[in-house]
């Protein structure tokens, strides 16, 4: 039996004795950051402090139970006392820790007290020197208390691969050579396999011929194991698949798959790594259906299960690896590492999604007696899945088996041969990122070389068949430490913002789906562009082709063809004439001079016009006397065509096509008039386990629908009803966009968020 204890926590900002027996901590709910923080500009020794947790859980103590209190994550080092006696303790932030309390009970009231450091001078993982990471702190995952009766299940291990019988390996506690223990494996409500045991010892390696669909990307199929014992019961979920790295590519169920996808922090706004359930299973979906990924890297610890399991769901493949950053400390530091090594394994080797261990740190120096001892440990505890360990150096040791490296090469991917000097798989796990950190608000220029900086290297990896794939860096935004970021405590490596609002590059990520999308990488202000060269303007889209009409009027059809990204599966789409045939049939000249001064304007247009050479500048006047066309007059076509000033013809509109079929149009021009945008990742709110919380997005459009980057504004929030708001009430827009939190109360009911004038509605449920 399980109970909850996420509830009515007392929390104390210090640490001191006289937390045990005190009423007087703050009242707060888990998951729970132990600080507040602001969106950014502060400062990260708020959260690295040593604080309490008290919580009372009124139980009857059965004699013949086994009572197991779990941890799911706490920030960083803890130390777990009932009823005033030291119960065990945990050093590490990121893995899940259970402890037996059953000698420590008593019926009626126990006190359960938890002393909580998240300070950068512990003596593990990830620290001992700088991080480039906020690393947060609180019991910040979900807290439970099990209760177990005779024998239980204390693990299961399913292995599952293609044209092979699926394999259970279970551990049992508490054992009486009398257990019956019972296995099934469940699809829905239909049991497909089922079988008996009675056994002799408390491990057992239970063999199921059952024919299973396979878990694939596009369709992930789940089945549960249900193994029984006595009382007890435990399921797991699990896939069918296999996943094997190559020198030649990655193969899923034997067939080569191209693993595209982003590196992810576990952090939100305000609340750090204290997110709910929800807010969890929303970044994956974010990651596969609306970025269209298909993998994540969970960079640089494992993440909540929650996250996981909805991988598992989704088809969203995932490489996780064991906490860290650069540094490798002494051995006290080294025996946590390989003791995170155990933990991470263990309990996540039955999600079908993953499918690489971290075993290294990452972007550590070589030490190979360390990483023959975690290497080992991997293939010990998990025989199904290589292994491999995150390096920024080339041709370092390998004692793993995928060489990992993070490719910082502005320029594209480097070759494979000048990484590692040996003929083994070989996966990209970042690159751009901090190559060029893009803030919502930067000029157009450098949010398209950002956004065509991840179009250069996903394609030259999609071109690369023995690459095994890319991790761009990074999914959103993150805090960060004052040895990093911009100078205000946040990283701008994301294609989103810390609030999930996409950047431009986003779409190129978002072109590669099937749902239809389409967007610019361009404006038509010329005051976007210095000494008005604008340069190549592309189009982010899936569809077949784009029509083009400037002012109006129709410029011209353009294809993937002249992309120079055409090794994507929807490559960008290059708009290099705004004129068409427009100097024909509107201003009269003849198609060879057309095309003489669309390539006359080609070169201003990118080079401005102390860039062109005496040629142009001899042909314009060449072309001037035979048409008799003034200086004024060659710069009103000019204008015309390509600046627009002082004109409305700046306005752009592209239409997407596949076939004849018009399947989205955007228009860009200047902004005439605005308007607040405001949703909400979901709208239905259910407490189970504990609260939940939504996201919030909010944005400043124009007329077309265009996000504002430059607008200069903030947005009042208010409630009503039975939600609160977490963080602030007055929210500056940043590079347009903004966002915020809310959250369950306890109650069911209503709850409305106004942000200035526009009101978003919650219906509350509590299960």
């Amino acid at each position: 039996m399980k109970t909850n204890l996420n509830n009515n926590w007392q929390y104390f900002d210090s640490w001191s004795e006289d937390i045990f027996g005190n009423n007087g901590g703050e009242i707060v709910r888990i998951p729970h950051a132990n600080k507040l923080v602001p969106f950014n500009n502060y400062d990260e020794s708020e959260v690295q402090i040593l604080c309490g947790y008290r919580h009372i859980v009124n139980l009857t103590v059965r004699p013949s139970s086994t009572y197991l209190l779990t941890f799911e994550g706490v920030a960083h080092y803890s130390e777990v006392y009932l009823n005033g006696q030291f119960v065990g303790k945990h050093a590490c932030g990121y893995t899940a820790f259970t402890l037996d309390i059953t000698n420590f009970l008593q019926s009626g009231d126990n006190e359960i007290v938890v002393k909580v450091d998240s300070s950068y001078t512990l003596n593990q993982p990830p620290f001992g020197n700088v991080v480039d990471y906020q690393t947060y702190g609180g019991i910040y995952r979900e807290v439970y208390l099990t209760e177990k009766r005779g024998t239980y299940v204390d693990d299961v291990f399913v292995q599952a691969e293609p044209l092979k019988p699926v394999v259970a390996e279970i551990k049992l506690a508490n054992f009486d050579s009398n257990a019956e223990v019972s296995v099934e494996i469940v699809d829905g409500d239909n049991v497909v396999y089922s079988t008996c045991y009675n056994t002799q010892n408390d491990s057992i390696t239970v063999v199921m011929d059952a024919e299973l669909e396979l878990w694939e990307l596009d369709n992930p199929k789940l089945y549960t194991l249900v193994v029984e014992v006595n009382d007890d019961s435990y399921q797991t979920t699990f896939g069918v698949r296999s996943a094997q790295f190559t020198r030649d590519g990655f193969l899923l169920n034997g067939k080569p798959v191209k693993i595209v996808g982003l590196n992810r922090h576990q952090c939100y706004p305000y609340v750090g790594y204290a997110a709910p359930e929800s807010l969890q299973r929303l970044d994956a979906r974010m990651l596969k259906q609306t970025l269209c990924l298909n993998a994540v890297r969970t960079s640089h610890y494992p993440q909540s299960q929650h996250f996981v399991d909805e991988c598992d769901k989704l088809g969203l493949l995932v490489f996780t690896e064991i906490p860290g950053w650069q540094h490798i400390g002494d051995s006290e530091w080294q025996e946590q590492a390989k003791n995170n090594v155990h933990d991470m394994i263990v309990q996540y080797r039955n999600h079908p999604s993953v499918i690489l261990w971290g075993v290294r740190i990452n972007e550590s120096l070589d030490n190979d007696e360390l990483y023959t001892q975690t290497n080992a440990m991997a293939h010990m505890l998990d025989p199904t899945r290589q292994t491999g360990g995150v390096r920024y150096i080339k041709k370092s040791h390998l004692l793993e088996d995928v060489y990992t490296y993070n490719d910082f090469n502005r320029e594209g991917a480097t070759n494979r041969k000048q990484v590692c000097d040996k003929n083994v798989p070989y996966l990209v796990t970042e690159f751009n990122g901090h190559m060029f950190p893009t803030k919502p608000y930067d000029d157009i220029l450098h949010r398209t070389k950002h956004t065509l900086l991840y179009a250069r290297m996903l394609n030259m990896v999609a071109k690369d068949k023995q690459t095994c794939g890319c991790f761009g860096w990074c999914f959103v935004d993150y805090t960060t430490n004052k040895d990093f970021g911009s100078g205000d405590r946040m990283c701008y490596h994301g294609v989103m913002d810390m609030f999930r609002n996409p950047k431009m590059a986003a779409g190129v990520y978002r072109s590669q789906g099937e749902t239809p999308f389409l967007d610019v990488c361009f404006t038509t202000e010329i005051g976007d562009y210095p000494e008005c060269i604008i340069g190549d303007m592309y189009v982010l889209t899936n569809a077949e082709k784009i029509k083009v009409f400037k002012g109006g009027s129709y410029v011209g059809t353009f294809t993937k063809d002249n992309s120079p990204y055409t090794h994507l599966k929807h490559p960008l789409i290059l708009i290099d004439d705004l004129i068409g045939d427009r100097l024909v049939t509107e201003d009269g000249f003849s198609a060879k001079d057309a095309n003489k001064i669309k390539k006359a304007f080609a070169t201003i247009r990118a080079k401005g016009l102390n860039g062109i050479g005496l040629g142009i500048k001899l042909l314009i006047l060449s072309l001037s006397k035979k048409y008799k066309l003034s200086i004024e007059a060659i710069v009103g076509l000019y204008s015309k065509y390509i600046t627009s000033w002082g004109s409305s013809a700046n306005q752009i509109t592209i239409q997407a096509y596949n076939g004849d079929n018009l399947v989205l149009e955007k228009t860009v021009s200047s902004a005439i008039s605005h308007t607040l945008e405001v949703s909400a990742s979901h709208t239905t709110l259910v407490e189970k386990a504990t609260y939940d919380m939504a996201l919030v997005n909010i944005a400043e459009r124009d007329q077309n629908g265009n996000v504002c980057p430059y607008i200069a504004k903030a947005v009042t929030l208010r409630t009503e009803g039975d939600i609160q708001i977490v963080g602030p009430t007055v929210v500056p827009l940043v590079g347009g966009q903004a966002g915020t939190l809310v959250k369950t109360v306890g109650k069911a009911g209503r709850g409305t968020l106004w942000v200035d004038d526009k009101p978003i509605y919650f219906d509350i449920e509590i299960r």
